[in-house]
């Protein structure tokens, strides 16, 4: 079975099999061309990592329905793709059935990825952002994959100005106090996901 149609079956189980075609829509943003790591195998592998946090989440389909909508609305140099995605959240699940409760949730979990700063308290925040940033502990090759995958969706971007902007972006997760907000994030992801980015950046900045 491929992604998609693994993603298909993951949003049938979670929506019912009435929400189909909004599923096929997700699924089909999610395989843009212009996509190099916001893809169907990006939210493949987090809802896998929410799977293995699901205890540590207060409503695990809330972060399950959040994960499928939170790059749903996706171009690289915007600003306000968490923004959309929200909204589109907002627009898509109450036609299908979801509490109005829920649906308020989803969205306020999508708009939180747009910093990873989930407050100590937030279990769902906690567990879709762990999944979100799981990738920073990939082993060698996934990692040295995820970084050409980025680089790739900024092509357009002269590499002196990406070395400069994702050194940025490294700094501001190295300086966290913590990547990971779920116990179980923290340990099986922190160590990992800190010796990847600051050999990333050491990368970056060698002159």
């Amino acid at each position: 079975m491929d992604t998609d149609a693994i993603l298909l079956e993951r949003w049938n189980a979670l929506a019912g099999a009435g929400a189909r075609a909004a599923g096929e829509d997700l699924v089909r943003r999610y395989g843009e061309t212009h996509r190099r790591y916001h893809t169907v195998d990006h939210l493949a592998a987090m809802l896998a990592v929410i799977d293995d946090l699901a205890a540590d989440a207060a409503d695990v389909d809330a972060v399950r329905y959040a994960a499928f909508f939170h790059d749903a609305v996706y171009a690289v140099d915007r600003g306000d793709n968490e923004e959309r995605s929200a909204v589109l959240a907002e627009t898509v699940l109450p036609a299908l059935g979801v509490s109005a409760e829920r649906v308020a949730e989803v969205a306020r979990l999508v708009r939180l990825t747009s910093g990873h700063h989930p407050d100590p308290a937030d279990r769902n925040g906690g567990v879709l952002c762990d999944a979100d940033l799981a990738i920073l502990a990939a082993d060698e090759s996934g990692y040295a994959a995820y970084t050409a995958a980025v680089r790739a969706e900024y092509a357009h971007v002269p590499d002196e100005l990406f070395r400069k902007g994702r050194a940025a972006v490294l700094q501001g997760l190295i300086q966290q106090e913590r990547l990971f907000r779920t116990p179980t994030g923290r340990a099986r992801y922190e160590v990992a996901a800190r010796a990847n980015l600051a050999a990333e950046l050491a990368a970056l900045t060698d002159d």
